[in-house]
């Protein structure tokens, strides 16, 4: 198993979401993040009200929990969805995971999620 986080822009999560659903991979988070960077654009950044410290730019970011053979193909559609050709449209971070619980059924495994 796989556990994939991709930080894409605000503007482009529709697509992504749009895209994995539609090739089957429906379960995901979805948390709103503010992120700091190489990524430099004026215009976007703002003063952070949680960390006035920083000046920062909105992102999402999706983690999305998949088997070793799906990375491949998620990979392709969040970066076909979520591209503009600027930068500053994101990452995207593949981690290893070792077991899944889920709480109430004592299930384990990728598929008792």
């Amino acid at each position: 198993m796989k556990l994939i986080k991709a930080y894409v822009r605000h503007r482009k999560v529709d697509e992504v979401y749009k895209a994995l659903s539609g090739n089957g991979f429906c379960c995901m988070t979805m948390v709103d993040c503010e992120g700091t960077g190489q990524y430099c654009d004026h215009e976007k950044q703002h003063i952070s009200n949680k960390y006035p410290f920083a000046e920062a730019y909105r992102v999402v970011k999706l983690e999305i929990l998949v088997e070793r053979e799906s990375v491949k193909k998620v990979i392709r559609l969040i970066r076909e969805s979520g591209r503009t050709g600027y930068s500053g449209d994101g990452m995207i971070i593949v981690s290893p995971v070792d077991n899944v619980y889920k709480i109430r059924t004592d299930e384990e495994g990728i598929h008792s999620i």
